[in-house]
C-alpha cells in the first residue's frame, strides 16, 4: 500500500488550523468586547432608571453600589430608559452607577435534593445546609395544553374530615382558601400538608412575616417537612422576589408532576402575590384600575394558577389562600380568585367564635369537581347534612329568642336535633388525621341517623 505524501494532507490540516484560528478569534472578541454598560439616571420609589442599555423585560441586570454589585430585574421601560427593580432594595445605589446586563438565565433548581429543605425565591438554602441540586427547570412554563390535560376523576385525601366529606377535592383541582385574620388559615394549611396522601407537598410562603415562617415550619408543618419543599419570600422582600417565590414554587411542583406524582401545592398567600404584582405594575408605569390594581395583576393571577392542575401525567392539586379584608368576599382579588379557581373554602369568623376549628363554613363554600370524583350516595348524604346546616343558619335567631314552635318546620326540627353532631363532625384537632374512608363513614353515619 502506498501511503499518501505529506503534501496531500496539507489542505486538510490547513482547514483544521484555520477553524481553530476562527474559534480562537471569536472567543477573543467575546472577551475583549465587554457587555454594554448603562448608567443610573434616577431612582423613583423602588425602581431605578438606567440609560444606554438594550434590555429585555425580565432580563437580569447588575447595579453598582459601594458594597458591591446588586442584582435586579428589568420590569419595563420609560422612553429609552430601562426600569430596573433591584432584588435587594435601592440602598447604596447612586446617580451614575454602572449597570450591566447579564446573560438570560430563567432556570431554577428542582429535584429530589429539595425535599425537606427550605429555600428562598432564588433557590438558595435558608436552613444552613448546602443545596446539592443539579437539575434545573424554566422558572416560567406555559400551562399544559387544555386538550391533553387528564380529566379530574379521583378524590385527593387531605386528611381533614369536613373537607373530605362535604367539599371533596379532586386530584388536580385548584381551590381558594378564603379567610380573614385570626381564623386558623395557617393551621388548616398545615393540617393538609401533614395529613394528605399526596406524594409531594410544595409550600410557598409569600409575603409572610419573618417570625411566622419558623413557627409554621416547626409548629404547624412539623414532620410533614420530610416530604415537602418550602419556598420563602418574606414581606420585606422586594415585590419581584415575592412574585418569583410563587413562580418558583409552581415550577418545583411542575417538576414532580411531570414525573407522574401526585403533588399538593400550598400557596400562602395568593393575595400577597397579587399585591406584589400590583407594586411591579405601578412601578413600571401601568395605570391603576380596580381599587388600585392594574390590569396586569389579574392577568398574572390567571397565568400563575393555570400552571397547576392536571397534565398528561401527574397532577398538581393547589390550595391558594386568599386574604379577605374585613371578611369582604367582594374584594377584587377574592372575586377574581373565585372566578378562575375550581372551588372555594370559606373560613368563617362566626364559626371560629363558636370554637369550631377548622372554622370551615360549608354553607358558603363550594367544590366545582366534587360530582366528578365521589359516589352518588356521598352526594346525597352531603346534601342532607348541608340542608340541615343551612336551615339552622337561616332560623338560628328565631330559635335563640324562643320564637320558633317545634313541629312547624320538620327540616329545622331535624337540624336542631343534629346540630351538636354536625358541630362535632366539623371540628377536628390539628394533630388528628382523618382519612377519606373514615370521613365518608362519619358522613354516612351522620346523615343516616336522620329522623
Amino acid at each position: 500500500m502506498i501511503s499518501p505524501s505529506p503534501e496531500r494532507e496539507w489542505p486538510s490540516a490547513l482547514r483544521t488550523a484555520q477553524q481553530h484560528l476562527d474559534d480562537l478569534s471569536l472567543s477573543l472578541r467575546k472577551i475583549s468586547s465587554p457587555a454594554p454598560v448603562g448608567r443610573v439616571l434616577r431612582v423613583i420609589g423602588t425602581v431605578l432608571e438606567a440609560s444606554g442599555l438594550s434590555a429585555m423585560v425580565g432580563q437580569y441586570a447588575r447595579v453598582e453600589t459601594p458594597e458591591g454589585w446588586r442584582l435586579g430585574e428589568v420590569i419595563g421601560f420609560h422612553g429609552d430608559r430601562a426600569a430596573i427593580m433591584p432584588f435587594g432594595g435601592l440602598r447604596g445605589v447612586f446617580a451614575g452607577a454602572s449597570v450591566t446586563l447579564m446573560e438570560q438565565d430563567s432556570t431554577v433548581p428542582v429535584g429530589d435534593a429539595l425535599l425537606g429543605r427550605v429555600v428562598d425565591a432564588m433557590g438558595r438554602p435558608l436552613d444552613g445546609r448546602a443545596l446539592l441540586s443539579t437539575q434545573r427547570r424554566p422558572l416560567k412554563s406555559p400551562a399544559p395544553n387544555p386538550l391533553t390535560r387528564m380529566r379530574i376523576t379521583r378524590p385527593l385525601d387531605v386528611g381533614v374530615r369536613a373537607i373530605n366529606a362535604l367539599l371533596t377535592v379532586g386530584e388536580g383541582q385548584r381551590v381558594g382558601l378564603f379567610a380573614g385574620s385570626g381564623v386558623g388559615k395557617s393551621v388548616l394549611l398545615g393540617m393538609m400538608a401533614r395529613h394528605t396522601d399526596a406524594d409531594i407537598v410544595v409550600i410557598a410562603l409569600i409575603g409572610e412575616r419573618g417570625r411566622e415562617v419558623r413557627e409554621f415550619i416547626e409548629d404547624i408543618l412539623g414532620e410533614g417537612l420530610s416530604h415537602a419543599v418550602v419556598v420563602v419570600a418574606t414581606a420585606d422582600a422586594p415585590p419581584v422576589l415575592r412574585m418569583r417565590g410563587a413562580e418558583y414554587a409552581t415550577a418545583v411542583a411542575e417538576h414532580f408532576r411531570d414525573q407522574g406524582k401526585k403533588v399538593l401545592l400550598i400557596m400562602d398567600s395568593l393575595t400577597r402575590y397579587a399585591m406584589a404584582a400590583r407594586e411591579v405594575g405601578l412601578a413600571a408605569g401601568e395605570p391603576p384600575a380596580t381599587k388600585g390594581y392594574p390590569p396586569s395583576t389579574f392577568s398574572a393571577l390567571s397565568v400563575l394558577t393555570e400552571r397547576a392542575g392536571t397534565a398528561e401525567r401527574g397532577a398538581i392539586t393547589a390550595f391558594y389562600s386568599v386574604l379577605v379584608e374585613g371578611d369582604d368576599l367582594q374584594d377584587p382579588i377574592a372575586d377574581a380568585a373565585r372566578a378562575i379557581l375550581d372551588g372555594h373554602i370559606v373560613l368563617s369568623r362566626e364559626m371560629a367564635a363558636k370554637g369550631v376549628y377548622p372554622a370551615f363554613d360549608p354553607a358558603v363554600s363550594a367544590s366545582r369537581v366534587m360530582r366528578q370524583v365521589v359516589s352518588p350516595e356521598q352526594i346525597a348524604w352531603s346534601r342532607e347534612v348541608l340542608s340541615w346546616w343551612g336551615r339552622y343558619r337561616e332560623r338560628a335567631d328565631l330559635v335563640a329568642i324562643g320564637a320558633y314552635v317545634q313541629g312547624t318546620d320538620p327540616i329545622l326540627d331535624t337540624a336542631l336535633q343534629k346540630y351538636p353532631e354536625i358541630i362535632r363532625f366539623l371540628s377536628q384537632s390539628p394533630e388528628v388525621s382523618c382519612h377519606f374512608q373514615e370521613s365518608l363513614d362519619g358522613l354516612r353515619e351522620l346523615a343516616g341517623g336522620a329522623t
